[in-house]
């Protein structure tokens, strides 16, 4: 079967992009200067290694990276790479970033791979299959009530003020003693294992949300843009991710009003 196929593949990308990273995390770093950080160097070697692999295995599929841009194909199909999503919480050396592996086709996300090389863990989602934590099945978690659901951002300063007042319109609505900030893509992880029930963020290109998709979708949470509206490749990059389905509206409802 030709997802299993592209689900080996995406193994062995998440394989390469790690052994790039691992080196470089909690590095030492004195000077600034220059673009030669830790994160910087593991970002490009990890792609460059990802992409080495995709020529070799799939050289019509079109490659999306955020560090080497595109490279067209002709297949209709489009692995989307992030070789490191969660910058800043690499630097401050917290094992909560991630390296996101996506197949898009036609738009829309078929495949998702999260792979947090330092702590191990490996999330894969893939249409019409369960989400896997190292192989094995993970669920979300139900939510009876938004005012019992933790809420998790990367942070307040990734919204605009139009954007923020929006959030703190949800924010308002959850148990905002339990809020998390910080995470990245790891909180969109944390969702599908059942730790958290809404990720809500804005600005997101792709290459940030694509993985998460079949990953959250897989594990019987939904994704969706903050109308509502499934994701699709010309989202605006307003993501907002529920374990419990049920709660979908509950959410697009408390972000469409602010005080």
């Amino acid at each position: 079967m030709k997802l299993d196929q592209d689900i080996a593949i995406a193994m062995r990308l998440a394989d390469a992009a790690a052994a790039a990273i691992r080196p470089h995390f909690r590095t030492v770093v004195a000077e600034r200067k220059g673009d030669a950080t830790p994160v910087t160097l593991a970002d490009r070697e990890a792609e460059e290694a990802m992409r080495r692999i995709l020529t070799a295995e799939v050289p019509r599929d079109t490659v999306i990276g955020e560090e080497f841009g595109s490279t067209a194909g002709s297949s209709g199909r489009s692995w989307v790479l992030d070789p490191i999503d969660g910058t800043a919480g690499f630097l401050a050396g917290r094992p909560i970033f991630g390296t996101l592996i996506a197949l898009v086709v036609e738009g829309f996300p078929v495949l998702g791979v999260l792979d947090q090389p330092i702590t191990g863990e490996r999330w894969v989602g893939a249409m019409g299959k369960p989400t896997t934590l190292n192989g094995n099945p993970v669920r979300t978690r139900l939510c009876r009530d938004l005012s019992d659901a933790t809420l998790a951002t990367t942070g307040p300063h990734y919204f605009d003020d139009h954007d923020g007042a929006h959030f703190m319109g949800l924010a308002a609505k959850t148990d905002h003693k339990r809020m998390v900030m910080g995470g990245d893509c790891y909180n969109y992880a944390m969702l599908a294992t059942g730790q958290l029930d809404v990720v809500c963020e804005a600005g997101l290109k792709l290459h940030d949300w694509a993985a998460l998709v079949p990953i959250v979708e897989g594990a019987g949470g939904t994704m969706a843009d903050w109308n509502g509206d499934p994701l699709h490749a010309g989202s605006d990059g307003h993501v907002i991710a529920v374990g419990d389905p049920a709660r979908l509206e509950d959410v697009v409802e408390a972000l469409a009003c602010h005080h």
